[in-house]
Protein backbone atom coordinates (compact mmCIF):
# COMPACT_ATOMS: atom_id res chain seq x y z
CA UNK A 1 0.00 0.00 0.00
CA UNK A 2 1.52 3.63 -0.97
CA UNK A 3 1.31 5.56 1.82
CA UNK A 4 1.51 9.72 0.70
CA UNK A 5 2.64 11.45 3.48
CA UNK A 6 2.43 15.25 3.89
CA UNK A 7 5.71 16.71 4.29
CA UNK A 8 4.39 20.11 5.45
CA UNK A 9 2.12 19.27 8.25
CA UNK A 10 4.34 20.56 10.67
CA UNK A 11 4.00 24.01 9.26
CA UNK A 12 0.52 24.20 11.12
CA UNK A 13 1.11 23.74 14.55
CA UNK A 14 -1.51 25.79 17.14
CA UNK A 15 -0.33 27.24 20.10
CA UNK A 16 -3.66 27.00 22.22
CA UNK A 17 -7.33 26.21 21.63
CA UNK A 18 -10.34 26.86 23.90
CA UNK A 19 -11.58 23.65 25.62
CA UNK A 20 -13.70 24.00 28.59
CA UNK A 21 -13.65 27.47 29.26
CA UNK A 22 -10.10 27.49 29.41
CA UNK A 23 -7.29 27.96 26.56
CA UNK A 24 -5.10 24.86 26.73
CA UNK A 25 -2.33 23.24 24.66
CA UNK A 26 -3.84 21.93 21.76
CA UNK A 27 -4.40 18.50 21.18
CA UNK A 28 -3.78 18.04 17.61
CA UNK A 29 -0.60 18.24 17.11
CA UNK A 30 2.37 17.77 14.67
CA UNK A 31 3.76 14.28 16.73
CA UNK A 32 0.31 12.80 15.72
CA UNK A 33 1.36 11.82 12.40
CA UNK A 34 4.99 11.52 13.13
CA UNK A 35 4.03 8.83 15.16
CA UNK A 36 2.28 7.22 12.08
CA UNK A 37 5.16 7.67 9.74
CA UNK A 38 7.69 5.96 11.91
CA UNK A 39 5.18 2.84 12.48
CA UNK A 40 4.94 2.57 9.00
CA UNK A 41 8.75 2.80 8.35
CA UNK A 42 8.95 0.50 10.76
CA UNK A 43 6.63 -2.32 9.89
CA UNK A 44 7.70 -1.54 6.40
CA UNK A 45 4.24 -1.56 5.25
CA UNK A 46 5.09 -0.35 1.66
CA UNK A 47 6.45 3.20 0.17
CA UNK A 48 5.72 6.64 1.06
CA UNK A 49 6.41 9.20 -1.41
CA UNK A 50 5.46 13.07 -1.10
CA UNK A 51 1.93 14.03 -2.92
CA UNK A 52 1.59 14.48 -6.11
CA UNK A 53 0.88 18.58 -7.09
CA UNK A 54 -3.01 18.96 -8.09
CA UNK A 55 -4.13 22.07 -9.35
CA UNK A 56 -6.45 24.22 -6.96
CA UNK A 57 -9.49 24.67 -9.24
CA UNK A 58 -9.58 20.89 -8.03
CA UNK A 59 -10.37 22.19 -4.46
CA UNK A 60 -13.53 24.12 -5.88
CA UNK A 61 -15.22 20.72 -6.49
CA UNK A 62 -15.79 20.51 -2.77
CA UNK A 63 -15.26 24.04 -1.49
CA UNK A 64 -16.77 27.55 -2.17
CA UNK A 65 -14.42 29.83 -4.11
CA UNK A 66 -15.27 32.51 -1.14
CA UNK A 67 -14.29 30.24 1.39
CA UNK A 68 -10.77 29.04 -0.48
CA UNK A 69 -9.81 33.12 -0.74
CA UNK A 70 -9.89 33.38 2.85
CA UNK A 71 -8.09 30.64 3.62
CA UNK A 72 -5.24 31.48 1.10
CA UNK A 73 -5.40 34.76 2.97
CA UNK A 74 -6.66 35.03 6.13
CA UNK A 75 -2.79 35.16 7.54
CA UNK A 76 -1.23 37.95 6.12
CA UNK A 77 -4.78 39.71 6.49
CA UNK A 78 -4.09 39.03 9.98
CA UNK A 79 -0.77 40.11 10.62
CA UNK A 80 -1.84 43.20 8.41
CA UNK A 81 -3.96 44.32 11.14
CA UNK A 82 -0.64 44.48 13.50
CA UNK A 83 2.72 43.29 13.05
CA UNK A 84 2.41 41.69 16.46
CA UNK A 85 -0.05 39.52 15.65
CA UNK A 86 2.88 37.43 13.50
CA UNK A 87 3.43 35.66 17.59
CA UNK A 88 0.23 34.95 17.57
CA UNK A 89 -2.32 32.79 16.16
CA UNK A 90 -5.73 33.00 14.94
CA UNK A 91 -9.05 32.03 17.25
CA UNK A 92 -12.62 33.19 15.86
CA UNK A 93 -14.26 34.90 18.91
CA UNK A 94 -18.43 35.86 17.04
CA UNK A 95 -20.30 34.17 14.68
CA UNK A 96 -23.55 34.12 12.96
CA UNK A 97 -26.48 32.19 14.20
CA UNK A 98 -29.95 31.86 13.38
CA UNK A 99 -31.42 34.85 11.33
CA UNK A 100 -27.80 36.65 10.61
CA UNK A 101 -27.18 36.95 7.24
CA UNK A 102 -23.89 35.20 5.64
CA UNK A 103 -24.47 35.90 2.23
CA UNK A 104 -22.45 39.21 2.60
CA UNK A 105 -18.85 38.88 3.71
CA UNK A 106 -17.79 41.45 6.38
CA UNK A 107 -14.81 44.14 6.07
CA UNK A 108 -13.79 43.55 9.68
CA UNK A 109 -11.13 40.83 10.07
CA UNK A 110 -12.78 38.98 13.49
CA UNK A 111 -16.17 39.02 11.59
CA UNK A 112 -14.64 37.58 8.74
CA UNK A 113 -13.25 34.86 10.83
CA UNK A 114 -16.40 33.71 12.63
CA UNK A 115 -18.42 33.68 9.00
CA UNK A 116 -15.84 30.94 8.06
CA UNK A 117 -15.75 28.91 11.35
CA UNK A 118 -17.67 27.59 13.99
CA UNK A 119 -15.64 26.85 16.89
CA UNK A 120 -12.91 28.52 18.85
CA UNK A 121 -10.77 25.16 19.56
CA UNK A 122 -8.85 25.38 15.72
CA UNK A 123 -6.07 28.32 15.64
CA UNK A 124 -5.09 29.53 12.36
CA UNK A 125 -1.50 29.52 12.38
CA UNK A 126 1.02 30.91 9.75
CA UNK A 127 1.57 27.24 8.39
CA UNK A 128 -2.03 26.53 8.27
CA UNK A 129 -2.99 26.97 4.66
CA UNK A 130 0.37 25.69 3.24
CA UNK A 131 -0.19 22.37 5.41
CA UNK A 132 -3.98 22.20 4.66
CA UNK A 133 -3.20 22.44 1.08
CA UNK A 134 -0.72 19.65 0.90
CA UNK A 135 -2.80 17.67 2.96
CA UNK A 136 -5.30 18.23 0.09
CA UNK A 137 -2.91 17.11 -2.88
CA UNK A 138 -1.96 13.51 -0.07
CA UNK A 139 -5.82 13.19 -0.01
CA UNK A 140 -5.76 13.16 -4.50
CA UNK A 141 -3.06 11.20 -4.87
CA UNK A 142 -4.13 8.43 -2.65
CA UNK A 143 -7.48 8.85 -4.79
CA UNK A 144 -5.45 9.18 -8.23
CA UNK A 145 -3.04 5.83 -7.16
CA UNK A 146 -6.70 3.65 -6.85
CA UNK A 147 -8.24 5.22 -10.18
CA UNK A 148 -4.61 3.85 -11.64
CA UNK A 149 -5.57 0.38 -10.12
CA UNK A 150 -4.06 0.14 -6.76
CA UNK A 151 -6.51 -1.99 -4.38
CA UNK A 152 -5.27 1.02 -1.64
CA UNK A 153 -3.70 3.95 -0.80
CA UNK A 154 -3.01 5.97 2.44
CA UNK A 155 -3.65 9.71 2.86
CA UNK A 156 -1.28 10.65 5.87
CA UNK A 157 -1.85 13.99 6.36
CA UNK A 158 -2.92 16.94 9.17
CA UNK A 159 -4.44 18.91 10.29
CA UNK A 160 -7.63 16.74 9.39
CA UNK A 161 -10.58 17.77 7.37
CA UNK A 162 -13.47 15.72 8.10
CA UNK A 163 -15.45 18.57 9.87
CA UNK A 164 -14.79 21.00 7.48
CA UNK A 165 -17.62 21.86 5.25
CA UNK A 166 -18.01 23.57 1.99
CA UNK A 167 -17.26 27.10 3.68
CA UNK A 168 -16.40 26.78 7.16
CA UNK A 169 -13.44 25.53 9.08
CA UNK A 170 -13.65 23.81 12.66
CA UNK A 171 -12.58 20.46 14.90
CA UNK A 172 -8.73 21.13 13.56
CA UNK A 173 -10.28 20.62 9.73
CA UNK A 174 -9.71 23.38 7.18
CA UNK A 175 -10.05 21.32 3.88
CA UNK A 176 -12.04 18.64 3.74
CA UNK A 177 -9.29 15.68 2.87
CA UNK A 178 -11.78 12.67 2.50
CA UNK A 179 -14.42 14.57 0.38
CA UNK A 180 -11.87 15.49 -1.97
CA UNK A 181 -10.58 12.24 -2.74
CA UNK A 182 -14.29 10.88 -3.09
CA UNK A 183 -14.79 13.58 -5.40
CA UNK A 184 -11.53 13.16 -7.21
CA UNK A 185 -13.03 9.39 -7.54
CA UNK A 186 -16.25 11.04 -9.17
CA UNK A 187 -14.59 12.79 -11.64
CA UNK A 188 -11.99 9.77 -12.21
CA UNK A 189 -15.16 8.11 -13.48
CA UNK A 190 -16.32 6.05 -10.86
CA UNK A 191 -19.86 6.46 -10.31
CA UNK A 192 -20.98 5.74 -6.73
CA UNK A 193 -18.38 6.34 -4.24
CA UNK A 194 -18.93 5.64 -0.59
CA UNK A 195 -17.13 7.19 2.23
CA UNK A 196 -17.40 5.66 6.07
CA UNK A 197 -16.20 8.16 9.26
CA UNK A 198 -15.36 5.54 11.90
CA UNK A 199 -13.49 8.92 13.77
CA UNK A 200 -15.01 9.12 16.76
CA UNK A 201 -16.38 12.36 15.96
CA UNK A 202 -19.02 12.80 13.54
CA UNK A 203 -17.76 13.87 10.44
CA UNK A 204 -20.22 16.97 10.06
CA UNK A 205 -18.56 18.65 7.50
CA UNK A 206 -18.29 15.52 4.88
CA UNK A 207 -21.87 14.91 5.77
CA UNK A 208 -23.51 18.17 4.92
CA UNK A 209 -21.28 18.20 1.57
CA UNK A 210 -23.06 15.20 -0.19
CA UNK A 211 -26.33 15.45 1.84
CA UNK A 212 -28.28 16.15 -1.19
CA UNK A 213 -26.46 13.86 -3.52
CA UNK A 214 -27.09 10.44 -4.29
CA UNK A 215 -24.10 9.17 -5.91
CA UNK A 216 -22.04 9.39 -2.68
CA UNK A 217 -23.05 7.83 -0.19
CA UNK A 218 -21.93 8.94 3.24
CA UNK A 219 -21.68 6.20 6.71
CA UNK A 220 -20.52 7.30 10.26
CA UNK A 221 -20.11 5.61 13.57
CA UNK A 222 -19.59 8.28 16.09
CA UNK A 223 -20.12 9.28 19.73
CA UNK A 224 -24.08 10.56 20.35
CA UNK A 225 -24.31 13.79 19.59
CA UNK A 226 -26.56 14.74 22.56
CA UNK A 227 -23.36 14.36 24.49
CA UNK A 228 -20.37 14.48 22.12
CA UNK A 229 -18.67 17.11 19.63
CA UNK A 230 -19.76 18.59 17.36
CA UNK A 231 -22.82 18.37 19.28
CA UNK A 232 -25.40 19.10 16.15
CA UNK A 233 -25.05 17.23 13.61
CA UNK A 234 -24.92 13.35 13.13
CA UNK A 235 -28.67 12.15 14.82
CA UNK A 236 -29.76 8.97 13.27
CA UNK A 237 -32.67 10.59 11.16
CA UNK A 238 -30.48 12.87 9.37
CA UNK A 239 -30.22 10.36 6.11
CA UNK A 240 -30.24 12.95 3.10
CA UNK A 241 -31.95 15.08 1.67
CA UNK A 242 -33.91 15.55 -1.94
CA UNK A 243 -31.52 13.71 -4.75
CA UNK A 244 -29.90 12.31 -1.40
CA UNK A 245 -32.39 11.15 0.65
CA UNK A 246 -32.10 7.69 1.53
CA UNK A 247 -27.88 8.39 1.15
CA UNK A 248 -26.77 9.55 4.71
CA UNK A 249 -26.60 7.07 7.32
CA UNK A 250 -25.66 8.33 10.99
CA UNK A 251 -24.69 5.17 13.56
CA UNK A 252 -24.73 7.32 16.58
CA UNK A 253 -23.06 5.16 19.86
CA UNK A 254 -23.41 5.59 23.44
CA UNK A 255 -19.82 7.35 25.56
CA UNK A 256 -18.58 3.28 26.74
CA UNK A 257 -19.12 1.90 24.04
CA UNK A 258 -16.85 -1.30 23.51
CA UNK A 259 -15.62 -3.07 20.35
CA UNK A 260 -18.32 -5.90 20.23
CA UNK A 261 -21.08 -3.37 19.67
CA UNK A 262 -18.51 -0.81 17.88
CA UNK A 263 -18.12 -3.37 15.45
CA UNK A 264 -21.42 -4.71 15.16
CA UNK A 265 -21.91 -0.78 13.88
CA UNK A 266 -19.42 -1.40 11.61
CA UNK A 267 -21.11 -4.12 10.35
CA UNK A 268 -24.30 -1.98 9.66
CA UNK A 269 -22.24 0.54 7.94
CA UNK A 270 -20.75 -2.14 5.67
CA UNK A 271 -24.53 -3.82 4.58
CA UNK A 272 -25.80 -0.66 3.34
CA UNK A 273 -22.39 0.43 1.35
CA UNK A 274 -22.38 -2.93 -0.14
CA UNK A 275 -26.54 -2.13 -0.88
CA UNK A 276 -25.94 1.05 -2.17
CA UNK A 277 -23.47 -0.67 -4.73
CA UNK A 278 -20.42 1.49 -4.40
CA UNK A 279 -17.70 1.33 -7.02
CA UNK A 280 -15.20 2.86 -4.41
CA UNK A 281 -14.60 3.37 -0.35
CA UNK A 282 -13.19 6.57 0.87
CA UNK A 283 -12.39 5.55 5.34
CA UNK A 284 -12.10 8.76 7.18
CA UNK A 285 -9.67 7.12 9.36
CA UNK A 286 -9.82 8.07 13.23
CA UNK A 287 -8.35 6.69 15.73
CA UNK A 288 -9.57 8.50 18.61
CA UNK A 289 -12.05 5.46 19.31
CA UNK A 290 -9.46 4.40 21.33
CA UNK A 291 -9.54 3.62 25.09
CA UNK A 292 -6.91 5.99 25.97
CA UNK A 293 -7.79 8.86 23.79
CA UNK A 294 -8.44 12.17 26.32
CA UNK A 295 -11.21 13.63 24.54
CA UNK A 296 -13.06 10.99 23.47
CA UNK A 297 -14.99 8.05 25.06
CA UNK A 298 -15.15 4.69 23.21
CA UNK A 299 -12.85 1.84 24.04
CA UNK A 300 -11.78 -0.04 21.31
CA UNK A 301 -7.88 -1.40 22.29
CA UNK A 302 -5.02 -1.44 19.52
CA UNK A 303 -5.32 -5.38 18.61
CA UNK A 304 -8.76 -4.29 17.86
CA UNK A 305 -7.73 -1.81 14.82
CA UNK A 306 -6.17 -5.17 13.55
CA UNK A 307 -9.95 -6.55 12.85
CA UNK A 308 -11.14 -3.15 11.46
CA UNK A 309 -8.44 -3.17 8.65
CA UNK A 310 -9.37 -6.88 8.04
CA UNK A 311 -13.48 -5.98 8.24
CA UNK A 312 -13.07 -3.33 5.74
CA UNK A 313 -10.47 -5.00 3.55
CA UNK A 314 -13.47 -7.87 3.30
CA UNK A 315 -15.92 -5.37 1.64
CA UNK A 316 -13.34 -5.92 -1.65
CA UNK A 317 -14.15 -1.88 -2.96
CA UNK A 318 -10.92 -0.49 -4.20
CA UNK A 319 -9.61 1.89 -0.67
CA UNK A 320 -8.66 5.55 0.06
CA UNK A 321 -7.75 5.58 3.80
CA UNK A 322 -7.62 9.23 4.75
CA UNK A 323 -5.84 9.79 8.28
CA UNK A 324 -8.12 12.30 10.61
CA UNK A 325 -8.11 12.50 14.75
CA UNK A 326 -6.51 10.22 17.16
CA UNK A 327 -5.03 12.21 20.08
CA UNK A 328 -3.19 9.48 22.39
CA UNK A 329 -0.25 10.42 20.41
CA UNK A 330 2.24 7.70 21.65
CA UNK A 331 -0.44 4.89 20.78
CA UNK A 332 -1.75 6.81 17.75
CA UNK A 333 0.86 5.44 14.94
CA UNK A 334 0.13 1.68 16.48
CA UNK A 335 -3.32 2.29 16.30
CA UNK A 336 -3.15 3.58 12.83
CA UNK A 337 -0.94 1.61 11.59
CA UNK A 338 -2.84 -1.84 12.66
CA UNK A 339 -5.59 -1.14 10.32
CA UNK A 340 -3.52 -1.16 7.77
CA UNK A 341 -1.75 -4.08 8.31
CA UNK A 342 -5.20 -5.65 9.10
CA UNK A 343 -6.03 -4.57 6.00
CA UNK A 344 -3.20 -5.93 3.81
CA UNK A 345 -2.93 -9.12 5.72
CA UNK A 346 -6.38 -9.54 4.55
Amino acid sequence: MITFYNHLHAQHQGKVEMFRGALVPCFEVPARADHVLAELTHRQLGSVHQPHAFDAAALERIHSPRYLAFLASAWDQWVALNPANADKDILPSVWPTRTFRTDIEPDNFAAKVGLYSYDAGSPFTAGTWVAARAGADCAFSAAQQVLSGDRAAFALSRPPGHHAGADFFGGYCFLNNAALAAQHLRDGGLERVAVLDIDYHHGNGTQAIFYDRPDVFFASIHGDPRTEYPFFLGHADEVGAGAGEGFNLNLPLPRGTDFHDWLRALDTALARIQQFGAHALVVSLGMDTFVGDPISGFTLHSDDYLRVGKTLAALGLPTVLVFEGGYAVAEVGINAVNVLEGFLRA
